[in-house]
């Protein structure tokens, strides 16, 4: 029965959208338009979901108005070694909400970490003085690593639920078969019930269809130098962090590119523009040698083709 109620649901969608490329009014799609229809035939406005702004018109045009805070958004990483560049931004966005709710509630609102076991051994566990200068509150971070998939998923349901965690990171490692498009779908409908952000961060993997609003690719770019307040640049020091983002998902036709650095001081994400040589003017590499130009008729060129062997003939 339960195939049959499937079967004859998708082909009342497939009519429905031929009926509608060929300009037919069908009853579904007349039902529709009553429910968007107010009694006086106006049309009613729905409630626009709460975002994220990074305040960077070029990529908050590219997110609808920025990453939803009433939905599932992933990061992902191709690369188990690669697993900070996906856990620095979303702590970062994790310390812009946790300071939010700082301004407009009593305190600031709790994070929750739910961790898996093998990338925080590739990558470590957080620090509290790291998580500090980054800008989060350490007494209001939780970590949690379960010994099994189903129960962190339990535990990020359990999370999202209570609406009490200001954002919850769901890390997971690769494409596991028990983490598909229905686990994604349940917890994408947990977050729009609750009205709390979930960040799904995929270490390792690859891309799969899921119920996030948006899936990003982080990756690390090598940092800045670090400005003075007198303008100067500051040589030898360790610049703030720099993420080069793509939207994978989205709305876009192809795929958009941006690097943000962030500042952990404001709290705040800023975009930045790649030069072809990160280092200071005049600035050599550790292990420099002396610049000399290529010989021009070296011995060891190449000789012409000819009838000479290298070592005489056996007989």
């Amino acid at each position: 029965m339960a195939k049959t109620a499937v079967a004859r649901e998708r082909l009342f969608a497939l009519r429905e959208t031929i009926a509608k490329l060929e300009g037919k009014p069908v009853p579904g799609l007349a039902a529709a338009e009553q429910e968007a229809l107010g009694e006086g035939g106006f049309r009613k406005k729905t409630k626009r979901s709460p975002r994220f702004s990074f305040h960077i018109p070029a990529l908050d045009e590219a997110l609808d108005g920025g990453l939803p805070l009433d939905g599932l958004t992933e990061v992902r990483t191709p690369m188990l070694r690669d697993a900070a560049a996906s856990s620095g931004f979303a702590l970062a966005l994790a310390a812009v909400l946790q300071r939010q709710d700082e301004e407009e509630a009593h305190g600031p609102g709790p994070i929750l970490w739910i961790a898996d076991k093998v990338a925080a051994m590739e990558a470590g566990i957080p620090y509290a003085v790291g998580l500090k200068d980054f800008g989060l509150r350490p007494e209001r971070f939780f970590y949690a690593s379960p010994r099994k998939l189903e129960d962190a998923l339990w535990l990020a349901e359990t999370a999202i639920e209570s609406g009490v965690f200001s954002a919850t990171i769901l890390e997971v490692r690769g494409n596991p078969k028990s983490f598909g498009l229905t686990e994604s779908r349940r917890l994408h409908l947990r977050t729009k019930a609750s009205g709390r952000p979930l960040f799904l961060l995929r270490q390792a993997g690859e891309e799969e269809a899921s119920s996030a609003c948006f899936r990003l690719l982080s990756e690390t770019v090598p940092a800045q130098a670090r400005p003075l307040p007198d303008g100067l640049m500051l040589g030898g020091s360790i610049g703030n962090p720099v993420f080069r983002l793509t939207l994978e998902k989205s709305r876009n036709p192809a795929p958009l590119s941006f690097l943000l650095e962030w500042n952990p001081h404001d709290r705040r994400f800023f975009p930045i523009h790649q030069s072809a040589d990160s280092r200071f003017p005049g600035e050599l590499a550790a292990h420099s040698g002396a610049q000399l130009p290529a010989s021009s008729d070296r011995p060891d060129s190449t000789q012409e083709m000819g009838s000479l062997l290298a070592f005489g003939r056996a007989s």
